[in-house]
């Protein structure tokens, strides 16, 4: 199917994007990498008057270190963050979780706000940001604010952003020495996007138990759900395997999922304990598949 007819434009500034969305408010769209739009507009599922091709404004592509912070600007390739030292030394979980998005030709297009921005609620991304309390930056008419990634993330499809606001800026706190991280996920075939995933980052003291807990799940709601429940049952806990099980069975207290044509709601709720089971013994091991933050 080809998509309705559109207006298109290829701005280089950010300000200059930011004109033409204001000026076109809901009749526009963003496009970043289009891994996710393209395909919409191409079945008519979305057609937007106006398209506004961010990708020719270089200044939206970084990746920087703070003093506590990773921060990533909105039109970074997610194949940069796979690769980048900086990101496996401070923020390991995105590290292991950007490998599952897809195959490697998909992740050398899509990028990082293009991925946060449309909200799949099966999209690893959206769950790492949740996990690890990132925050996001919109950008409008009326100046910049900072969203919490919990409450960034509204419905399926559907943020706190304005529609003449873009995602100017992430930012992902750097973990702490001794912080390992693991992400698990289950689909109906590689490089597809996840029936349930689980990010799992979890910070260890001297004697090996849970200092701090960050749990958060995909592809069982709406959107990201935070594993709070988990987390209450690891925190000062060994990492061991009675406590793992406790922990996995007490994910689905806070998780809504629904079902479609790939698995029933049941499925999903069973998955996210086998997830978050799987996701904890790997940190747990400490062996392939885990990423660990030393300094």
């Amino acid at each position: 199917m080809k998509p309705a007819p559109f207006e298109y434009f290829a701005p280089e500034t950010a300000e200059e994007a930011l004109a033409l969305l204001a000026e076109y408010g809901m009749d526009a769209r963003p496009l970043a990498g289009g891994q996710s739009l393209v395909p919409l507009i191409n079945m008519r599922m979305a057609q937007p008057a106006v398209l506004v091709d961010l990708n020719h404004c270089c200044e939206l592509a970084y990746l920087r270190e703070e003093e506590k912070m990773l921060v990533s600007g909105p039109m970074t390739r997610q194949r940069e963050l796979e690769i980048s030292n900086t990101v496996r030394a401070h923020c390991p979980l995105i590290a292991e979780a950007v490998p599952h998005m897809g195959h490697a030709t998909i992740r050398n297009r899509g990028t990082v706000g293009g991925s946060l921005s449309h909200a799949d609620p099966s999209a690893e991304l959206p769950g790492v940001a949740v996990a690890l309390d990132a925050e996001m930056v919109a950008d409008g008419p009326n100046g910049r604010r900072t969203v919490p990634a919990t409450e960034f993330f509204l419905a399926e499809l559907t943020t706190a952003l304005e529609p003449d606001e873009v995602l100017r800026e992430i930012r992902f706190p750097k973990a702490p020495s001794g912080s390992r991280a693991a992400f698990a996920e289950v689909g109906s075939h590689f490089g597809g996007l996840a029936l349930v995933g689980v990010a799992a980052r979890v910070d260890l003291d001297s004697a090996g138990r849970c200092a701090a807990v960050a749990l958060a799940a995909i592809g069982a709601g709406e959107r990201p759900a935070r594993l709070s429940s988990a987390e209450t049952v690891l925190m000062g806990e060994v990492l061991g395997e009675q406590v793992i099980a406790e922990a996995s069975e007490a994910a689905v207290i806070d998780v809504d999922p629904l079902a479609d044509l790939h698995a029933t709601a049941h499925w999903r709720r069973r998955a996210v304990v086998a997830m978050t089971a799987r996701a904890l013994r790997e940190i747990a091991d400490g062996g392939e598949g885990v990423a660990e933050v030393r300094r």
